[in-house]
């Protein structure tokens, strides 16, 4: 995905149904993921699909929250 894809603008975190932010990759060895800051949970990008079940989510601890945060796409 790219951080201007119109569909960024109508995916929604499927617990609190607000917006998500793609998180580019930091290195060759991350892949992108859609992040909720609200709850702190991440959603996988797998083959450019966004895996959006509740059950695909991942909460992060507060130092990851931090990292991403920081990596979240304008």
């Amino acid at each position: 995905m790219k951080p201007d894809d119109p569909l960024l603008k109508i995916l929604a975190c499927p617990l609190d149904k607000g917006p998500l932010h793609l998180v580019v990759p930091d290195g060759p060895t991350r892949s992108e993921v859609l992040y909720n800051p609200r709850l702190q949970r991440r959603y996988p990008i797998v083959d450019g699909i966004p895996q959006l079940l509740p059950s695909s989510g991942e909460q992060v601890t507060d130092d990851e929250h931090e990292t991403l945060v920081k990596r979240m796409a304008p």
